[in-house]
């Protein structure tokens, strides 16, 4: 359906998008995304593939989400789009007095105060009982299996999880982060690239979890034993605020760009700055990819949408603003107004008023999932809870601690939110799910890839593999290693402070699945992890 050159690569991996017929899954650890195809192959559909790579790689990725993290999914089935937010809230017993009596001048990243509900499970058990085919407890199995017998740990894996001990080694010193030890650094170390590595109390969580479809979770024991915890060492988090979660199906936004319908999740989620950035550049004929140009009219419109999206982004109903106000065309157009020939140092408008793991999916039927998953920061809390194997997120840390900030924490709301999920349709038939995770990277690369495909007509590998910004605060962009020399120093004498990043660990991991109108499943992953598309 897009009008790319399936061989053309000119960027450094050299990989090759892969096709198929039957059922493609893509992801950063080719086991999870082995878990989905297994689980195709067993007569599930996408959406079963989604569930189990998913579940997969709470164990094979803990690096960067977990099964006490949240998760958002963008699924087409039967011909229609549906969105799933599964982003869970603060605790009701949390609140900025009790932050700041606690002597804190923002919610910290690390222990239990930043901890919020988490979303995952809730996401897999609705999912499964909307759309799926196969029981969860089927369904669940590669993951409990992976959990209790182990698997080699590969190498982006081992580098990030190396990273994650030192830092915890220095920060996480109280008795709260014993457990995370215990159980991520079993021997008083990270496993190294190629150990083995198991947690047999994860996989016990996982099989509670697909044997009573999450009731064990949020109302049976787990939820016990995360209660537990949580008041023996002073955090907020009850039995009480597990009870009463449930994920919340919503309807996804878009923006018409160049002939395609580029959709995000609405907020909490920050999928709304990507499509800001592409509403405010829809009507610039971009004539070519690597001219400095087209770099600096993205970079420009990225902080721009960014600046509005820091202001206003929290859930949409405490919004200040209207998402469709910022998403109108009449607002578009005063923000490329803004756009000239050199760089600016952004402020928020005034619309009218009114660590991370991704995976896509498809099978033959033509249903497909965009699904993404956090504990955030990586590792997240830092805590554990014990004989769980589940590491916390700590998502309440973008809460803001200023009663006046729209994104002001208060009991039982969603944070703003930065996992997002992509999908794109032409002409009301799908084209297909993409995403890139990476923190506040997500938008921006949303941003890159899209346009990558849809501008200037490149494949699912080549439109993963081009060189990446990301835009920091102010007028700086850090760069990638492989960012082209002369285009950067084109971008500085613009008035961009253009920095070199040592390397391309901070420019986000995507995927990216695109079904042909023949039905043909074309794929492409990311070549800065350990990245894989599993086809059938």
């Amino acid at each position: 359906m897009l009008n790319h050159d399936p061989l053309y690569n000119p960027y450094p991996s050299k990989r090759n998008t892969i096709y198929a017929k039957k059922g493609m899954v893509a992801t950063s650890q080719p086991l999870a995304a082995q878990a989905g195809i297994d689980i195709l192959k067993k007569g599930g559909n996408a959406v079963d593939a989604a569930i189990a790579t998913a579940a997969a790689l709470t164990v094979v990725e803990p690096t960067s989400n977990g099964i006490g993290g949240d998760a958002f999914a963008i699924i087409w089935i039967n011909n229609k789009l549906h969105g799933l937010n599964a982003s869970g809230p603060a605790p009701n017993a949390i609140s900025i007095d009790a932050v700041k009596n606690a002597g804190h001048k923002e919610i910290p990243k690390y222990g239990l105060t930043p901890v919020t509900v988490p979303g995952a499970p809730a996401a897999w058990v609705e999912l499964s009982k909307k759309f799926g085919k196969l029981p969860l407890s089927e369904v669940l199995q590669p993951a409990i299996q992976y959990a209790e017998e182990g698997y080699p740990v590969s190498a982006t894996l081992g580098h990030f999880w190396e990273k994650a001990y030192q830092a915890f080694s220095k920060s996480c010193t109280d008795d709260v982060y014993q457990n995370w030890f215990e159980t991520f650094a079993p021997d008083g170390k990270p496993p190294k690239i190629g150990e083995i590595w198991k947690s047999e109390y994860h996989g016990k969580t996982l099989r509670a979890i697909a044997e009573t479809n999450g009731e064990a979770f949020y109302k049976g024991e787990i939820a016990d034993k995360i209660d537990a915890f949580s008041k023996k060492y002073g955090g907020y988090i009850r039995k009480e605020d597990l009870e009463s979660y449930s994920p919340e199906w919503v309807n996804p936004i878009s923006v018409h760009y160049k002939g395609y319908d580029v959709w995000e999740i609405p907020p909490n989620g920050q999928g709304l700055i990507a499509l800001m950035a592409l509403n405010t550049l829809k009507d610039d004929k971009l004539t070519a990819k690597e001219i400095p140009e087209t770099y600096h009219l993205q970079i420009e419109a990225m902080k721009l949408a960014f600046t509005d999206g820091l202001k206003y982004i929290t859930e949409e109903d405490k919004m200040s603003v209207r998402t469709a106000d910022l998403l109108s065309d009449e607002y578009a157009k005063a923000r490329r107004g803004l756009i000239g020939e050199t760089a600016i140092e952004p402020e928020p408008g005034n619309p009218p008023k009114g660590g991370t793991v991704y995976l896509a999916a498809a099978d033959e039927d033509g249903n497909m999932v965009s699904f993404i998953q956090s504990n955030y920061m990586g590792f997240g809390s830092g805590v554990v809870v014990p004989e769980t194997g589940i590491a916390l997120q700590n998502r309440g840390h973008g809460f803001s601690l200023d009663p006046d900030h729209d994104n002001a924490l208060v009991p039982g709301k969603k944070t703003y939110h930065t996992i997002i999920p992509g999908f794109i349709t032409k002409d009301n038939e799908a084209v297909g799910p993409f995403g890139v995770m990476g923190g506040f990277m997500q938008p921006q690369g949303h941003l890159q890839v899209a346009m990558n495909l849809i501008d200037f007509s490149l494949n699912p590998q080549s439109a993963l593999d081009a060189p990446r910004w990301q835009w920091v605060e102010k007028k700086v962009v850090q760069i990638e290693p492989s960012f082209p020399e002369h285009i950067a120093h084109a971008l500085a004498r613009k008035g961009h402070d253009v920095q070199w990043a040592l390397d391309s660990g901070s420019f986000g991991r995507g995927q990216i699945i695109v079904r042909n109108k023949n039905g043909v499943l074309a794929g492409g992953t990311e070549s800065r992890t350990d990245g894989c598309v599993a086809t059938w």
